[in-house]
This record gives C-alpha cells, sequence and structure tokens, in this order.
C-alpha cells in the first residue's frame, strides 16, 4: 500500500457498513413499531464533538429518530472522554443511572465508545462493574457502527471492540452536523507528541493527516451548502501533512482553504508550540477570512517542567513565538492551556508560570489541576504537593488571569467586529464571537442568528463583551 493510503479505510469496508446500515434499516421495520429513538451524548474536545456527528450520520441513516432524552430511548451511546478523571468519573456516574432507565425498558441497547473506551483497563472495569451495557467500542473502530448495532440487534450480542494500531483515517461516513452554519472539519487525527502527562496518543493513535483534495472538497461543500464558520481540527493542527507527507503543510492548506470564494470565517484548534512556525502567523495575518485567534497551549511556564512534561520546547522559545505573533497580527488573542501541580513542580516553578501568564496577556486560558492518566509517565512520578496547595496555586493564577483578561476585555471597547451570530444567551441577548474568540452579547431579533452582524462594543466584562449592532 502507498505510503499516502497507510491509513486509509479500504473500499471494501466502506462498502460493507453501507450494507449493514441497509441490514439495520430492514431489520428496523421488523422489530420497532415506530421509528426508534437515538440518544447521543459526547464529552470532552471538538473532536469528539466532530465523531459523534459521524455517530449521528450513521444512526440516521439507519433509521433512527435523534432525541435530547435518554428516557424513553432504544438506543443510548455515550461517546467519552479520558483526558481527566473527572470527565471519567461523570461517565462512570451517568451509564451508573442507565442500570435502573434499561431496568423499565429492556429492548434499550446501551454503547459506550470514544477515548476513555480505548484504554483496556476501563473496558473491563466496564465489564465487570456495568454488566448491562451492550457494546464498548474503541476510537479506531467508529466507523463500523452500523455492523455492532446490527449484531446487537439482530443477535442480542454483547462484546467489546477496542484493537490496538495507529489508527485509521475514513472518507465517505454519513454526517449530521449539529448546527447549520457552523461545521467542524477534522484534517489530522492522532498525536506523535507523547507528552508526559497525556493519553491522547494512546487512545488516538498516530498522527495521521488527510489528503488535502480530501480536506479541500469538503470545505468547498460546507461553503457551498451556506456554513459561515469551517473550524479546522486535529490534536495538533499545525503538524498537518508530516504524516503522511503529502509535501503540504498546514499554511498552505490555510490558504487554499482562505481561497475558496464565499463569506465565511476559519478557525483552527489546536496548535503545538513546538510546530507553530513564523510562516504560519503570517499566513494567519495574510489569510482575510482565517480569525484573529491562536490557541497555543503553554502548559507551564517554567522550563524544568516543561521538560519534564516532554513539551519540546522552552519559556523563552514560547515568549518569542507570541511576541513575533502580537507583531504579524496586531489584533491578535492568543489563548492557552495550562497545568498546575504538575508531579514535582514547586512553588518556584509555579511562580514562573504566574510571570508568563502576565506577560503574554492571554485573552482567556483554559487551566487545570494535574490529574494522573494511567499508562502515562507523569501517573509514576513523585509528587509530594498536596491537592490542598495545588488549589491554592490554581484560586491565585485564576486570579492573575481575570485581572488580565479583564485588561484585555476593556481595550475592546468602542470597537466594532463583524460577528457571526450565534445563539440566544441565558440574559435573552443574541450571542456571538468576535473573530479573537470572545464571546459578546446584544440585543437584537433571533432572525440574525446564523448571519454575519457588525456590533460595537458598549461594555466589558471580565470574560465577555456587550454591545449593540452597528445601523447598516
Amino acid at each position: 500500500m502507498k505510503d499516502e493510503n497507510r491509513f486509509l479505510i479500504p473500499q471494501e469496508e466502506t462498502v460493507k457498513q453501507k450494507e449493514y446500515i441497509e441490514k439495520v434499516s430492514l431489520l428496523i421495520e421488523t422489530v420497532f413499531p415506530a421509528s426508534p429513538k437515538a440518544f447521543v451524548h459526547t464529552y470532552g474536545c471538538q473532536g469528539n464533538v466532530a465523531d459523534s456527528e459521524k455517530i449521528k450520520g450513521m444512526l440516521v441513516e439507519m433509521g433512527y429518530v435523534l432525541v435530547d432524552e435518554v428516557e424513553n430511548s432504544d438506543l443510548v451511546i455515550y461517546n467519552t472522554c479520558a483526558i481527566r478523571e473527572h470527565a471519567e468519573d461523570r461517565v462512570f456516574g451517568n451509564v451508573g443511572a442507565l442500570k435502573n432507565i434499561k431496568a423499565r425498558n429492556r429492548q434499550m441497547k446501551i454503547m459506550l465508545c470514544g477515548c476513555m473506551m480505548q484504554q483496556k483497563h476501563i473496558a473491563e472495569k466496564i465489564r465487570k462493574s456495568y454488566p448491562f451495557v451492550d457494546v464498548v467500542f474503541g476510537t479506531h473502530v467508529l466507523h463500523r457502527l452500523p455492523e455492532f448495532v446490527y449484531r446487537s440487534l439482530a443477535n442480542g450480542e454483547k462484546f467489546c471492540e477496542i484493537p490496538d494500531g495507529d489508527g485509521v483515517i475514513v472518507e465517505n461516513v454519513p454526517l449530521h452536523r449539529d448546527s447549520d452554519f457552523k461545521a467542524w472539519l477534522p484534517i489530522m487525527y492522532g498525536c506523535n507528541n507523547f507528552c508526559s502527562y497525556c493519553v491522547v496518543p494512546y487512545v488516538r493513535g498516530r498522527e495521521r493527516s488527510r489528503a488535502p483534495a480530501d480536506v479541500i472538497d469538503e470545505a468547498k461543500r460546507l461553503v457551498k451548502a451556506g456554513y459561515k464558520e469551517i473550524t479546522l481540527l486535529g490534536q495538533n493542527v499545525n503538524s498537518y501533512g508530516k504524516n503522511p507527507d503529502y509535501g503540504y503543510d498546514f499554511a498552505r492548506l490555510l490558504r487554499e482553504i482562505n481561497d475558496i470564494e464565499g463569506d465565511f470565517i476559519i478557525r483552527f484548534m489546536t496548535s503545538h508550540p513546538k510546530d507553530c512556525t513564523r510562516e504560519l502567523l503570517d499566513t494567519i495575518a495574510g489569510c482575510n477570512k482565517v480569525a484573529r485567534h491562536l490557541h497555543l497551549p503553554f502548559q507551564s511556564g517554567s522550563n524544568r517542567v516543561l521538560k519534564a512534561m516532554n513539551r519540546g520546547y522552552t519559556v523563552e522559545q514560547y515568549t518569542e513565538l507570541i511576541d513575533y505573533a502580537y507583531k504579524a497580527i496586531p489584533d491578535l488573542s492568543i489563548t492557552a492551556d495550562v497545568i498546575v501541580g504538575f508531579p514535582g513542580e514547586t512553588y518556584e516553578d509555579f511562580c514562573e508560570t504566574v510571570n508568563l501568564v502576565k506577560k503574554a496577556k492571554f485573552t482567556s486560558m483554559f487551566t487545570f489541576i494535574f490529574s494522573a492518566r494511567e499508562g502515562t509517565k507523569a501517573a509514576q512520578m513523585d509528587d509530594p504537593v498536596s491537592e490542598e496547595e495545588k488549589s491554592r496555586w490554581f484560586r491565585e493564577l485564576l486570579s492573575v488571569q481575570e485581572s488580565v483578561a479583564a485588561e484585555r476585555t476593556a481595550e475592546s471597547v468602542g470597537k466594532t467586529y463583524r460577528v457571526l451570530c450565534e445563539s440566544v444567551s441565558k440574559t435573552g441577548l443574541i450571542q456571538g464571537r468576535t473573530g479573537g474568540n470572545v464571546i459578546i452579547e446584544f440585543p437584537a431579533p433571533e432572525s440574525v442568528i446564523g448571519n454575519f452582524k457588525n456590533v460595537t462594543v458598549t461594555e466589558s466584562l471580565t470574560w465577555i463583551l456587550r454591545g449593540r449592532l452597528l445601523n447598516e
């Protein structure tokens, strides 16, 4: 098999799953008096959300009706996340709650998939402690859902499918998108970085990029269908094209999608600092449709901790990178991830993180207390600092970032932004995001949802903006 095709699922497997879709569709007509109901719940990142859109697409093709309530559902699928212990605990709690629901509806099928299930110790725990679960399957076999549904419905099988491997690329899977105007567009899967705290390479496989033609064709179809925001997804989008080597990097992909005719905005996530180049930043600056937002996780402001994390860059390199980014793109908004309390981290290390946050002027941050993941190197490291002490550090960092964020949002007062109107907020106002990914609320009729509007900022809060529609 050619290098560029080694991750691609063979055409005969795609045909096989389409045949299973037809088999399930015919079986449903004999088993259910009306169209069966399916409930799909997603935990975790945007990549999981994109996977769930494939799950929903296949279910609709099979003849299921998607519903928002687990009660009275005929099929329940939880697409799980393994990034932190809290996410796993939520899954176990919610799966446990399904026991009584299934007792009242014995025809219900329960399936668990996603990153948690790719871990064999988790799958074994499900088998022993939650025997009412029918099917467990991992990230590498999501495309076989029609086969799994058929086996469960036709034969009443209970089984677990979590094969090892480097992962796959599957094209032409049916999709049911959650939005009519915002679309997730995965461009690559997996990760080769092996940060010492992270389970992603073990549950998502190695880096594998979709063919440029497939990505660009899908982007063109989305624009033609009227989508106004396209978010390019990958565990590390700026290493796109390295594996397989298409002779095609992420900067070039951005430029080509930017050149598609139409009125839309391009976002992307997530970037890794070691692969974020000046060429990429110059590309963002030169592309009129690429949002002025860069999510660039730094994780720690201590070089000693970064080395223990196996991040592949230094604080100095990160600082130089964001300094160049602000110069190249003056209106850029940078957001980041940071871990507090990594094993062996001292308060002095933590203070270096605080100093970096003050210098970097992040618009916002996703901040987490270290969570040990089984199978990672960090889980084996000595961790002498108490959870109570880590929580104090965490609160201190949040306080600093609140001040920084308030300063950043205050700079927006009086400025006008082109905003994609997304939804009605809890306050009854229309809600959207600036190009810098800052939430902005403003009074307007619901008819504006799904459209771009110019909004002038009238008030800044710590994390969000308030504004008014510009007279058009």
